[in-house]
């Protein structure tokens, strides 16, 4: 076999491997040839305008220390300079940059400076190293009007804006929500940007432009938003706003709009925002103006102004200032009778006040123009709205003394009402009307009279008094006095001598006319004898007479009638009774005795005195009986056919009530009642079996019957008793009114309405009785004090007061409304009542005569005890 193959160590191989590579470096050292090499090594750079540029100029030599003089040259082959120290940056410089590399920088590309640069250097001082690049440059896409943002208008022609700059020109399309566009009716592509027509809210959403250079490739887009925006529209204000001065005032001014409109007011006489003035406010969102407190000067127009990004609109307005009416000017006015008249009222108001006139006291209004019910007067408006005043006249043709007194002006508007009174003055002469009908002027005994005379007129009059033809001024007569001169005059004559009965001129005078009135001055005389006296009602005890009195003359009229009286076994009339009446009263004659035979005679009485007794004659009074028929105090309201039906205002209860009949000679102990439900039937009354009640009061008129059936009739009897047997019975048929249903209710722990109600009058009637008693103590006085006195009074006396009714004792005849000289006040002794009648008749001790007046005032009876003036006497 062959002997194995052997091999190289490692140290030889290295030793090889570094003695070739030192033969290559000597061998490529001597290959390299000197130049220069510009990076990026394209030999055209193509780039925007606007960018920034570097290019970096670096020596490929075998020696890079044998380089010298690297420079740049400009595209006009001047060198570039390297960039200053401390200078502003020049647009083009170089900088040596480590490596033996030399860079030209160039901030900012311009159009100009495109064109061919160069990179030169020296080698080794022989041999000259030159290189070039070309810089092209275009204008990059740039967006030069196309805001992100775009807002159209409702219902306008709308260009959303694109503008491009590129060089090379870029062609332009749009996309919208990522669909492109066409042009058509819509949409129409521009060169500045795309057209849409009639601009609606569906058009809102994003839009794309798209831009691109073909030649560059360069491609760049530009997202738009589109939001439609709403021109402002004002919904809501009224043409006319009205607030009343001194209130605060509030208006609202809507406007809608996309974005929402921003409203302002303006006031059109200054052209200032309100928002800048005192006393307003506004809310720009909401249109809201308010005013603290409304002036008249506030009055005008203003203009609401809404405006957003969309447009500005406008409204006007007017604000009526509704200043309340004043009047200021009304004034007295005087006119004569038959002349005419007028009252002019002046008032001031926004809106100006309505005017009108009424008479003081009435509700009623006199209307515009003439007045129907009366053609004389007529009412006359004046307007002025500028000025917010008025006026109105009250015009009276041919016045009349009825058109005297107060006339209340009346301003009126949206804001109040204002008031004022004036007089209208309607003067006229003298008149003596109202003493027409007065009668004669009485007197007698030589006594002074009074002639008065009052004469009506405006301005008032003067008066002068006239007897037989003189002036009585001019007579110096003592036994005549004048005492006043107008519009009254009195004359006081002194009758002392019957010529001065006699007749009296008044004359009266004013700048509009004179009048005369003539006064009778009369002797007085007492009355004539009375004409007749006829007994009317006969009791045990009592006697009603009807009399007749005697001839009167007017002004001097019977003031009473007077009778005594005595039993006719008596001869002696110094012993008699007497009683006086007031005219028109009962005439009754009480505290007789049953069965006696009496005397009577009558006689008159006026201011003069008692007139001659008369009407003699006799009279006997019956036996003891029972009483008369008592007389039951209800009035009728629903008649029946046959009787009167009284309705009670209850269902369940019903208050009988009657007067004292006539005892005839034994007092009255007890009523009795009886009351039965029942019906008519065939015209007959049937009563309902076994329901009757009968009951029996002592010491009282009236009693209450309870627990009665509603709807219902009952026919009640009632007969008065006393130790001689029953009265007659007074019927009467009382119907109940209907009940109402009662609903049951669970008991509460409460007070009833009824319970309250006792309460309440329990109360009342508590504290009047304190009153009372406290009156009856102090000043002895009241119900209390009047039951003491009654209580020391005989029963007949009592029986006597009831008959008659109750009052006050008149100590003196009512006065007479005429100028009569004033009565004689006479003296009296009060006498007690008579006594009971179960007792015979007796004479007082010393024959003092108990002697009475009865006087009755049209109401009420009213007696007194008392002497009586004998005949002929002077009141």
């Amino acid at each position: 076999m062959g002997e194995p193959l052997r091999t190289p160590s490692l140290p030889l191989v290295w030793a090889t491997l570094l003695l070739c590579s030192c033969s290559l470096i000597e061998l490529s050292h001597a290959d390299l040839v000197p130049s220069l090499e510009i990076l990026p090594m394209q030999e055209v750079q193509r780039k925007p305008v606007g960018k920034s540029l570097i290019l970096t100029c670096r020596p490929t030599v075998p020696e890079p220390a044998l380089v010298a003089d690297l420079q740049w040259k400009d595209n006009m082959n001047n060198t570039i300079l390297p960039k200053p120290t401390g200078r502003n940056q020049p647009p083009m410089y170089t900088e040596t940059l480590p490596g033996e590399s030399l860079a030209l920088m160039i901030s900012s590309l311009t159009v100009e400076m495109g064109g061919k640069y160069y990179c030169t250097a020296s080698y080794a001082n022989t041999e000259i190293l030159e290189t070039s690049v070309t810089i092209t440059t275009y204008v990059a896409i740039t967006w030069t009007n196309a805001p992100e943002n775009q807002y159209p208008t409702l219902g306008q022609d709308y260009v959303v804006m694109c503008e491009v700059k590129a060089d090379p020109n870029p062609t332009i399309d749009w996309l919208r929500n990522g669909d492109p566009i066409r042009t058509g009716d819509k949409y129409v592509v521009q060169t500045h940007g795309l057209l849409i027509h009639d601009v609606q809210e569906t058009d809102e959403g994003i839009y794309t432009c798209r831009a691109a250079v073909i030649d560059t490739g360069e491609l760049l887009e530009r997202t738009i938003r589109v939001e439609v925006f709403i021109q402002p529209v004002i919904v809501h204000l009224p043409p006319t706003l009205e607030a009343i001065e001194g209130k605060p005032f509030a208006a609202n001014c809507t406007a809608t709009g996309k974005p929402v409109p921003e409203i302002s007011w303006i006031r059109d006489a200054t052209q200032l925002n309100v928002a800048t003035a005192d006393r307003f406010q506004v809310n720009p969102q909401t249109g809201l103006v308010t005013i603290n407190s409304v002036r008249e000067d506030d009055y005008g127009t203003y203009t609401c102004l809404a405006k957003n990004k969309a447009g500005v609109v406008d409204q006007k307005t007017k604000l009526n200032v509704l200043v309340r009416p004043a009047i200021y000017e009304l004034y007295n006015v005087t006119g004569g009778r038959t002349k005419e008249i007028a009252i002019t009222c002046r008032a001031k108001g926004r809106p100006a006040p309505a005017i009108t006139f009424r008479r003081w006291g009435t509700q009623e209004e006199y209307s515009p123009g003439v007045q129907v019910d009366d053609e004389r007067i007529v009412l006359e408006r004046y307007f002025d709205e500028d000025r917010g005043e008025s006026s109105g006249t009250l015009r009276i043709a041919n016045a009349e003394r009825t058109d005297d007194g107060l006339y209340q002006c009346i301003a009126r508007n949206k804001g109040a009402d204002a008031y004022k009174t004036g007089h209208i003055t309607v003067e006229f002469g003298p008149d003596f009307s109202q003493m027409k009908d007065l009668p004669p002027v009485f007197t007698w005994d030589q006594r002074k009279a009074n002639l008065s005379c009052l004469a009506m007129g405006i301005p008032n009059a003067t008066i002068e008094w006239h007897w037989n033809g003189r002036k009585i001024k001019e007579l110096y007569d003592t036994n005549l006095k004048i005492v006043g001169t107008g519009p009254r005059s009195d004359l006081i004559v002194h009758p002392v001598t019957r010529q001065y009965y006699s007749a009296y001129k008044c004359i009266a005078t004013n700048i509009h006319g004179t009048a005369e009135h003539d006064m009778q001055l009369k002797e007085a005389r007492v009355p004539e004898f009375v004409s007749a006296a006829v007994p009317r009602q006969l009791t045990a005890t009592t006697i009603t007479f009807d009399i007749r009195g005697p001839p009167t003359e007017l002004g001097l009229p019977i003031l009473a009638f007077s009778v005594q009286y005595k039993e006719a076994l008596n001869p002696d009339w110094s012993t008699a009774y007497n009683r006086s009446w007031s005219p028109d009263s009962p005439y009754i004659v009480e505290g007789l005795r049953p069965q006696t035979e009496y005397s009577f005679r009558f006689a008159a009485r006026n201011q003069v005195g008692l007139g001659n007794w008369g009407v003699n004659q006799k009279q006997s009074t019956p036996r003891r009986s029972a009483p008369e028929e008592p007389k039951p105090l209800h009035n009728p309201v629903q008649h029946d056919k046959e009787e009167p039906v009284v309705v009670s205002p209850y269902s369940d209860h019903f208050e009988l009530r009657w007067g004292v009949p006539a005892d005839n000679g034994e007092p009255i102990d007890r009523y009795q009642i009886k009351y039965c439900p029942g019906m008519k039937i065939s015209g007959a009354w049937t009563e309902l079996e076994n329901s009757c009640n009968t009951v029996n009061v002592v010491e009282t008129t009236s009693y209450e019957m309870t627990d009665l059936n509603g709807n219902t009739y009952y026919r009640i009897e009632l007969k008065a008793h006393n130790a001689i047997g029953y009265s007659s019975p007074a019927s009467i048929i009382m119907k109940t009114t209907r009940g109402i249903d009662v609903i049951q209710v669970a008991e509460r722990q409460v007070l009833s309405s009824a319970a309250i109600v006792g309460i309440a009058v329990g109360g009342v009637l508590l504290l009047l009785l304190i009153v009372d008693l406290l009156c009856c103590i102090t000043v002895h006085m009241g119900v209390m004090a009047a039951m003491c006195r009654k209580a020391k009074r005989s029963p007949s006396e009592i029986d006597d007061e009831a008959k008659l009714g109750s009052g006050q004792l008149v100590k003196e005849p009512p006065p007479s409304p005429l100028p009569l000289p004033p009565p004689v006040k006479l003296g009296g002794s009060p006498m007690t009542s008579p006594l009971d009648e179960k007792e015979p008749l007796r004479t007082p001790t010393g024959s003092i005569k108990q002697n009475s007046t009865i006087e009755f005032d049209g109401r009420f009876v009213h007696s007194r005890s008392g002497e009586i003036i004998g005949k002929n006497s002077a009141v």
